[in-house]
């Protein structure tokens, strides 16, 4: 038996292979699918099963355009709706994969498709168990994603309690738990960056898991602080149950080189959106006026989704030369399937042409601080997260969250210089470039984010609890 996790850290998630005497199946698998079929064929092993956890949210699955390309069979779980074909499954029903099993457990709570997978060895043992969205490590799946007029955040919570106290917490404790998304992901709380845990460890460790907490506890703890989750999400949710257009089509397209007087025709255009995927350094030092920072070393598909509300958004690309397929790649993960180019040459094309080049500001941690210190400095933003800035922060600082961008702009002075900083310098960056696109001309990025801002600060500066 073969079993490997193909971890994505910018989604914070996970997809699973399993082989078995000739046969293979895939879990959860990305939208870019020839990896998977690459490696069955490197096995020898043909792919017989795509099994889905339940509809994500928070990615583009690749099971339609895997199944079209393998004649694997699609299978999800009771309730499941789809435009497409595939196999309904049952609670407990089993699929044999060479000389060993998947028993699908109906598991409702996080949507009420939700299913976990028990894996079965060669000799009938339980081994594993690919629990989506149903059990992370740490945590379990937010309840509000599935929840309608009908159907309340509560009652999703009250069922993902009885999933778990029926068919999770029964299942031997060696067995390993792998889930669907690591830290990072919106679709729980407070989720481990560990990938995989024996379930006997996440009994002790997992709020959600003590058999001591009651239902209405734990109803209470599950609905408590959840922040509104991504506009993009049920956007998702309806690709993942509808045909899309194949990923080779959207990379084609999105890789199609654009010289820089085509490019700037395409900028000045207000359908087209520049989106500008370098690093933070290289954007604040020069773009294109009016572009969008949102650098592929980070989380950039999440954000993406998060603050470009219009899925189907027209973007043109100014990446780094080698990177372009990459960058397209990846907003295609969560369903932007408009690109329609680069800028040929990168950033050094536009400047070689002679065009407009925007900056923005930065200053380091200590003149930062010095500037709050000696007045100069009077209206600095925070872009984190609440939390985050509840936990620590500067007396001197307005939060203002990147998320909720779009909600902050109309109340920022375009005759004012603003501060911005995050935890480490990507976030402010991002949210100092929706700014200037929106005309709040006069952005300063802080360097180093709150990270930079402790070392240099005096304690009694700082706010924590």
């Amino acid at each position: 038996m073969i079993l490997e996790q193909y971890y994505t850290k910018c989604l914070a998630q996970g997809t699973y292979y399993i082989a078995s005497n000739g046969e293979a199946a895939i879990i959860d698998p990305l939208r870019e699918v020839q990896q998977y079929i690459d490696r069955a064929q490197d096995d020898k092993v043909r792919i017989k099963y795509i099994f889905l956890t339940h509809f994500h949210a928070d990615f583009v699955s690749g099971h339609v355009d895997l199944a079209d390309k393998t004649g694997a069979t699609i299978v999800i779980g009771p309730n499941a709706v789809t435009s497409y074909a595939f196999a309904k499954a049952e609670h407990q029903q089993k699929f044999f994969i060479g000389d060993i099993s998947l028993t699908l457990l109906h598991t409702p709570g996080h949507t009420l498709e939700s299913s976990c997978y028990l894996l079965k060895d060669e000799d009938g043992k339980e081994q594993a168990l690919f629990t989506g969205d149903t059990l992370f490590i740490g945590d379990v799946g937010r309840p509000d994603l599935a929840a309608k007029s009908e159907m309340t955040q509560e009652d999703l919570a009250g069922m993902l309690y009885d999933s778990l106290h029926k068919h999770i917490l029964p299942l031997p404790d060696d067995i390993t738990v792998y889930p669907a998304h690591g830290a990072g992901s919106a679709c729980g709380k407070n989720m481990s960056s560990e990938t995989s845990d024996t379930l006997g460890n996440q009994k002790k460790t997992n709020y959600a898991l003590d058999t001591n907490l009651s239902r209405a506890d734990f109803i209470k703890e599950l609905t408590s602080g959840i922040s509104a989750p991504p506009a993009y999400f049920p956007l998702n949710v309806q690709m993942n149950k509808g045909v899309n257009s194949s990923i080779d089509e959207v990379i084609k397209r999105g890789v199609t080189p654009i010289n820089a007087a085509a490019f700037k025709a395409l900028a000045d255009d207000p359908e087209f959106l520049v989106l500008d995927v370098r690093s933070p350094q290289e954007f604040t030092a020069g773009h294109v006026p009016g572009s969008w920072f949102i650098g592929l070393d980070g989380q950039f598909a999440p954000w993406v989704g998060a603050l470009i509300e219009n899925i189907d958004q027209k973007i043109i690309l100014v990446v780094e030369p080698g990177r372009e397929r990459e960058a397209v790649t990846r907003l295609a993960r969560v369903g932007y399937d408009n690109a329609n180019g680069f800028l040929y040459g990168g950033f050094e094309s536009w400047k070689n042409a002679g065009f407009d080049v925007a900056t923005t500001g930065n200053v380091s941690a200590k003149q930062f601080l010095d500037g709050l210190n000696d007045g100069s400095i009077k209206n600095a933003i925070d872009s984190r997260k609440s939390g985050e800035y509840e936990n620590s922060h500067l007396a001197e600082t307005e939060l203002l969250p990147l998320a909720g961008i779009h909600a902050h702009l109309p109340h920022l002075d375009k005759e004012k210089t603003y501060h911005v900083h995050c935890a480490g310098g990507y976030r402010s960056v991002i949210f100092a470039s929706i700014a200037q696109a929106n005309g709040i001309d006069n952005m300063i990025n802080v360097e180093g984010g709150y990270g930079a801002i402790k070392k240099v600060a005096k304690p009694q500066q700082l706010i924590t609890l």
